[in-house]
C-alpha cells in the first residue's frame, strides 16, 4: 500500500507524528503484556503506599490489589486460562464470524456488496456507513465483526481507501455509540444505574430508558454529518492513495449473473421467512420471543443477537451457496466456516494478552481507584452549568481510556455525581445524557475499548505495518471533532432548556 500526504499543517503534523510514534512501539500484543506487566507492578506499588478512595456506591474503602503477592500469583497462574476463553468479545467474535463465513464463502456477501457498488450513489455512500455504523449500535457488537471489514470492502470497490471506510464504520459504529433512532439495551442499563443514584436524594425517584431520547436521535444527525465531514475532508485525503494487492485486483464487480440474481433471490426468501417467524414471536404480548418480563429489550433477539446473526448470515448463506452451486455438499460449508476462522488468528493473539491485561486491571482495582479520584478534582470545582458539565464530559472520556465498560463506569460515577448534581438543581436525566457523551467520544482511540484488537486485525489486511499508532492518528480526528459537534450540541440544548427525552427536564427541584 502507498500513503501520500496530500494537505500539511500542524494538525496534519500532529497525527502523522502520533502515528510514527504509535507505530514505533511494539507488536500490540506485546503492548498488551506490557500493559499487564505494568497492572501488576503498580498494583504492588499501590498497597506499599497506601492508595485507597472511599468506594461511592457501597462506601467501604477501596485499596488497591497487590497481584505480586502469594494470592495474586496464584491466581494469576490458575486463572489465566479462563480469562482468556473468558474474554467477552471473543466469544462474539468467533461465533458470529462462523455465520459470516457461510455467507461470505458461498458469494453471498460479496453479490450484495457488488449491488450495492453498482446502484448506490456515489456521493452519500461515506455518510450511509457512518449512520448505518450509529444504527448498528442496536445490534449490540454487530457493526464491528460485520459493518466494519465491509464499509472496507465497499469503499476499495469503488476505488477509495480500504481503511478511510473502516475509520467511518467504525467512527458511527463507536464513536457514535450513544446516539440512535431507537433505544437499545444500554439504554434500560445505564437508566436503572441513575434511578439507583438518584434515589440516594429522592427515594421516590425514577429514570426512564427514555431519558436521553430526544438527545441521542438529534445526536444520531449531527455524528452522522460530522463523521462524515471528517472522514471526506481530513482522513481520506491523509491516508493518499490505496494500490490494490494481486488478491484485492481480484476482486471484481460485474454485474449480477441470472444464477446469482436468483441466489439473492432465494437467500432474501429465506431472510423473509426469518423476519415473519420473528415478528409472529415478538408482536404478541405472550410471543415466544418476548423475555420473560414480557419486554421486547429483555428478548432473545436483542441479547442473544449474535446468535441470530450466525443463524441469519448462515441460513442465506446456504440458500445462496448452494443455489450458484458454489456449495455442493456439507463439506464445502464447513470448508467455508474453517476458512473465516483462519483470518482470526493474529486476532487470538492479541486477544490472549488483551484479556489478561484487562483482568489484572480489574482485580488491581486501579480502575477504581484512578475513577474517584478523577471525580473528587471535578466536585471541588465552583463553577456553571454549561463549564460543568463540559467538565463532566471531559473526565468521562478521560477515564473511559481506562475502563471500557459503560456500565461499569457509571456504576462508578453515578453514586457520586447524580445526588451531587441533584443538590445543585440539576437533573440526573442530564448526568446521565453527559456522561454517555464522554463515554462515546474515546471508544475509537481507547486501547481499553473491548474491540480494539479486532480493528487492528482488519486495518492490518490492508496494510501490514499498522499498529496501534495507525488506529489512533487515524481516529484522532473524530474523537476531536464528535467531541466539538457534542458539546456544541449540548450548550444549544441547556440554552433553550429543551427536554432530554419524554418528561425528562434538565433541572431538578428538590
Amino acid at each position: 500500500m502507498k500513503k501520500q500526504n496530500t494537505k500539511s499543517g500542524i494538525f496534519q503534523g500532529l497525527l502523522n507524528w502520533t502515528e510514527r510514534a504509535g507505530n514505533a512501539l511494539p507488536h500490540p500484543a506485546t503492548l498488551f503484556a506490557l500493559f499487564a506487566l505494568g497492572a501488576l507492578i503498580f498494583s504492588a506499588i499501590g498497597t506499599a503506599i497506601g492508595w485507597q478512595v472511599v468506594h461511592p456506591g457501597t462506601k467501604e474503602i477501596v485499596n488497591p490489589v497487590n497481584l505480586l503477592s502469594h494470592d495474586g500469583i496464584h491466581r494469576i497462574i490458575l486463572e489465566m486460562v479462563d480469562n482468556f476463553t473468558g474474554f467477552a468479545p471473543l466469544g462474539i467474535v468467533l461465533v458470529a464470524m462462523l455465520g459470516i463465513g457461510i455467507a461470505e464463502q458461498s458469494g453471498l456477501i460479496g453479490a450484495i456488496i457488488r449491488l450495492l457498488v453498482l446502484n448506490s450513489h456515489k456521493g452519500i455512500l461515506t455518510f450511509i456507513i457512518v449512520f448505518t455504523g450509529i444504527l448498528s449500535n442496536l445490534a449490540s457488537d454487530v457493526g464491528y465483526v460485520l459493518l466494519i471489514p465491509l464499509a472496507g470492502v465497499i469503499f476499495m470497490a469503488v476505488n477509495r481507501h480500504p481503511i478511510a471506510g473502516m475509520a467511518a464504520a467504525f467512527a458511527g459504529v463507536s464513536g457514535g455509540f450513544s446516539a440512535n433512532l431507537v433505544l437499545g439495551t444500554v439504554d434500560p442499563l445505564l437508566a436503572g444505574l441513575s434511578e439507583e443514584a438518584a434515589q440516594i436524594i429522592d427515594q421516590s425517584y425514577q429514570v426512564n430508558p427514555t431519558a436521553n431520547y430526544y438527545f441521542m436521535v438529534a445526536s444520531t444527525f449531527v455524528i452522522a454529518i460530522t463523521g462524515t465531514f471528517i472522514t471526506e475532508k481530513l482522513v481520506e485525503p491523509r491516508l493518499g492513495t490505496y494500490t490494490k494487492s494481486e488478491e484485492d485486483l481480484q476482486t471484481t464487480f460485474d454485474k449480477l449473473s441470472p444464477l446469482e440474481i436468483k441466489g439473492l433471490i432465494n437467500a432474501s426468501i429465506v431472510l423473509l421467512f426469518i423476519v415473519i417467524i420473528t415478528l409472529v414471536g415478538i408482536i404478541p404480548q405472550n410471543g415466544f420471543f418476548r423475555g420473560a418480563d414480557g419486554g421486547f429489550l429483555s428478548s432473545p433477539l436483542i441479547k442473544g443477537v449474535v446468535a441470530m446473526l450466525l443463524l441469519t448470515a448462515g441460513a442465506m448463506g446456504l440458500a445462496y451457496g448452494f443455489t450458484t452451486k458454489v456449495f455442493k455438499n456439507d463439506a464445502d460449508v464447513m470448508n467455508g466456516m474453517a476458512k473465516s476462522m483462519k483470518t482470526l488468528a493474529s486476532y487470538l493473539v492479541l486477544v490472549f494478552f488483551a484479556a489478561q491485561f484487562v483482568a489484572y486491571f480489574k482485580w488491581s482495582n486501579l480502575g477504581i481507584i484512578l475513577a474517584v479520584k478523577g471525580a473528587n478534582l471535578l466536585m471541588s470545582a465552583d463553577i456553571g452549568l454549561i463549564p460543568l458539565m463540559i467538565l463532566f464530559i471531559l473526565l468521562s472520556a478521560a477515564i473511559n481510556m481506562l475502563m471500557g465498560s459503560a456500565s461499569a463506569k457509571w456504576a462508578i460515577l453515578a453514586p457520586i455525581f447524580i445526588p451531587m448534581f441533584m443538590i445543585m438543581g440539576y437533573s440526573p436525566e442530564l448526568s446521565q445524557v453527559v456522561y454517555r457523551i464522554g463515554d462515546s467520544v474515546t471508544n475509537v482511540i481507547s486501547p481499553m475499548m473491548s474491540f480494539y484488537a479486532l480493528i487492528i486485525a482488519f486495518v492490518q489486511k490492508y496494510d501490514s505495518k499498522a499498529g496501534i499508532g495507525t488506529i489512533i492518528a487515524t481516529m484522532l480526528p473524530y474523537t476531536i471533532s464528535f467531541l466539538a459537534a457534542w458539546i456544541l450540541l449540548l450548550i444549544v440544548w441547556l440554552l433553550f432548556g429543551i427536554p432530554l427525552g419524554p418528561g425528562a427536564e434538565i433541572f431538578y427541584s428538590m
